[in-house]
C-alpha cells in the first residue's frame, strides 16, 4: 500500500516535471531504462536501502553512475528520492510515470492471461475491442499461464475481465456450497 501511495505521489511529481521541462520523451526514455536495468540487477536498490551505508556514500554513488547520464532535473529528482528515503520504490515511480506518459499519448497497456498463444486474428480482435471500450491505443502484453485452466484474462487500467474457467468453476462452487441439502 505504501509502495502505490508513494508511487502515485512521485511518479506525478517526475510526470509534472517532465512535461514543464518539455522533456516528457528524455524522461521517459531514461527512466524506463533505468527501471529495466533495476528490475534485472538489484544490487543498486540492496545498497541504496541498507541503513548501515552512509548517505555521503549514496550520494557519492548516486553522483557517479547517474549525473553523466541522466538530465540535470532527472538527476535532481533521484537526489530528492534519496533525501526523502524513497529511493527503493524507484521501480514503482518509474511504472507509476510510465502509466502517465502513455495516458497523456493515449495509449494504454493490457495483460491478456490464456493457457495457450492467441493467434493473430483474435490478438487483432482484442485490441479492436480494447481499444473502442477505451477510445485508447492498445498495447497488448500476452502471457501464458496454465493455472487458469483454459480462457482468457484481461487487465486493462486497474480493471480485471476474468473469462478463466478456473474462475468459473470457482462461482460454480460457491453457489453449489450455499445450497442446502436436507
Amino acid at each position: 500500500m505504501l509502495a502505490q501511495q508513494v508511487a502515485k505521489k512521485y511518479g506525478n511529481a517526475l510526470f509534472e516535471l517532465a512535461r514543464e521541462k518539455g522533456l516528457i520523451e528524455q524522461a521517459w526514455e531514461q527512466f524506463n531504462s533505468l527501471a529495466d536495468y533495476l528490475r534485472k540487477d538489484s544490487t543498486f536498490l540492496d545498497f541504496m536501502s541498507a541503513p548501515q551505508i552512509p548517505d555521503a556514500d549514496k550520494l557519492a554513488l548516486v553522483e557517479k553512475i547517474f549525473k553523466p547520464r541522466l538530465d540535470r532535473p532527472f538527476y535532481n529528482f533521484l537526489l530528492v528520492l534519496i533525501d526523502k528515503r524513497r529511493i527503493i520504490f524507484l521501480i514503482d515511480i518509474v511504472e507509476e510515470f510510465d502509466r502517465l506518459v502513455r495516458q497523456h499519448k493515449g495509449i494504454a497497456r493490457a495483460v491478456c492471461i490464456t493457457t495457450v498463444p492467441i493467434n493473430d486474428e483474435e490478438r487483432r480482435r482484442l485490441i479492436e475491442k480494447l481499444a473502442q471500450k477505451t477510445g485508447l491505443k492498445i498495447e497488448l502484453e500476452e502471457k501464458i499461464d496454465k493455472a487458469i485452466v483454459g480462457g482468457t484474462v484481461v487487465i486493462l487500467q486497474n480493471q480485471i475481465m476474468d473469462g478463466s474457467i478456473r474462475y468459473a468453476l470457482s462461482l460454480l462452487r460457491n453457489r453449489l456450497m450455499k445450497v442446502k441439502v436436507h
